[in-house]
């Protein structure tokens, strides 16, 4: 408290006769109003003096405050009975004995007001504040625009990769088994054999098949010429017939033209007879020729049965030599062996998984939010952090966006046309390829958590 203060020096020099009968409640208003002007007229660390100040005054009022109450109370019964009686007491004696009882009120110096130079200490120290804070607000915008408003990210992204799964294609008793797992092979490389005997049985039967269709074949071809040449000897035969009916024929009318008394009726009806035998060995001569032509045509369709015979029996062969290929299991490409379920001795069926090849032609697949997607663009330049090797950054690019939301292709995808209807934001897909050759020593492979970031700006 400012002790210089005129004001402050009139107070503590009038004389004060009722001050004595003022109990400390009597002069908290007192104190409350001079804590208000002080507050208007000296500045922030004044306040915290006046405030000590006031708190120290409360404590040691209070500490006062109690024997005098306790020495108030027969007084104030000795009062009461007088009035009981109907004599009004006055005021003066009452205070002429409570002067004796009430202690004058102990004031402490307040500490000294700040000089000029700590006002302008104190005001350059808030403006030094005020540009402090104006310069980090202006640097936390240029980091959003430049670093953060341009860049859209997700945490909800995986590595992806074409997972080949091997299968045998033939059943059988796994006979070798030549890899182990997490083992890197290349494509061709043997991973396990099945027993062949069996099939190697099938490929003898099926080669002695072809064998005898070949033969049929053969002897169908044979057979047709065998029919041509009687064919050919049938036609002959009908040249034959045809001469000897026309002899006849010619012999049957010079007898006929000879005079009746030159030859006997006998011989005029074996020359008739003879003509009509001879005419009917020439159809006898013409259907033997078309039955040999008939038979022609048929050994040659014997020829185009043996010969589909002999594809039939290639087939099986080609079969029984794929079969017998089956049983050899080879890498179908590049990639590491995982999910390794075969052993040795184990017996495996058509179509069973043994074992899955990881490729390392990996992406990303980032499931980015609806919201995200308005300036997502294929060919924008990503920077991708894996989990696994957190200290690294890759490059990558958008190579194309799905055109559907995750939930709209899942199993069981949302009915949106019920009453409870809740609006979730979606996410798409996003397929995200790297822009470099990645490390061979680094393990990265699908189903590992990634954080891309797109640029978008």
């Amino acid at each position: 408290m400012n002790t210089s203060d005129p004001d402050f020096e009139a107070e503590a020099a009038e004389p004060q006769p009722e001050a004595a009968a003022k109990t400390p409640s009597d002069l908290t208003p007192q104190l409350v109003k001079r804590v208000h002007e002080l507050y208007a007229q000296l500045g922030l660390e004044e306040v915290r003096a006046v405030q000590e100040w006031e708190l120290r005054k409360d404590k040691s009022n209070g500490a006062e405050s109690k024997p005098a109450a306790a020495e108030a109370k027969p007084e104030a019964k000795a009062a009461d009975k007088p009035e009981a009686n109907g004599a009004a007491p006055t005021a003066e004696p009452k205070a002429a004995e409570s002067k004796p009882q009430a202690k004058p009120a102990e004031t402490k110096p307040a500490p000294p007001p700040p000089t000029p130079a700590k006002r302008r200490h104190n005001r350059r120290r808030a403006i030094l504040i005020g540009v402090v804070v104006l310069v980090l607000i202006a640097a936390i915008t240029v980091y959003y625009i430049r670093f953060i408003a341009p860049y859209e990210s997700t945490d909800d992204a995986f590595i992806e990769g074409h997972v080949t799964i091997v299968s045998p294609q033939v059943s059988g008793r796994v006979a070798r088994l030549l890899i182990h797992d997490n083992q890197e092979v290349k494509e061709g490389d043997p991973l396990l054999e099945i027993d062949p005997r069996d099939y190697n049985t099938k490929l003898a039967q099926a080669r002695a098949d072809l064998t005898s269709a070949q033969s049929q074949l053969e002897q169908a071809k044979a057979q047709v010429v065998v029919d041509e040449a009687k064919a050919a000897q049938q036609l002959a035969a009908v040249t034959v017939a045809e001469a000897e009916s026309a002899r006849a024929g010619a012999d049957l009318k010079r007898y006929q033209a000879v005079e009746i008394r030159a030859i006997s009726r006998t011989q005029l009806d074996l020359q008739e007879t003879q003509a009509k035998s001879t005419a009917a060995s020439v159809e006898e001569a013409h259907q033997q020729a078309k039955a040999a032509e008939a038979q022609v045509d048929l050994s040659r369709v014997n020829i185009k049965a043996a010969a589909a015979g002999v594809q039939q029996a290639e087939a099986k062969m080609e079969q029984a030599l794929l079969d017998v290929s089956y049983t050899k299991i080879a890498a179908p490409m590049d990639g590491r062996v995982t999910q390794r379920s075969v052993e040795k001795g184990a017996y495996v069926q058509t179509g069973q998984s043994l074992l899955a090849l990881v490729p390392t032609n990996v992406w990303i697949v980032a499931n980015f939010k609806e919201t995200q997607l308005a300036r997502m663009r294929p060919g924008q330049p990503v920077t991708i952090k894996v989990d696994a090797y957190s200290n690294r950054h890759f490059k990558g690019r958008v190579d194309s966006l799905q055109s559907g939301s995750g939930a709209q292709f899942s199993l069981l995808p949302p009915e949106n046309a019920v009453g409870n209807y809740v609006k979730v934001v979606q996410r798409v897909p996003v397929k995200i390829i790297f822009d470099e050759p990645l490390d061979p020593q680094l393990d990265i492979a699908p189903g590992m958590s990634v954080e891309p970031e797109v640029k978008v700006k």
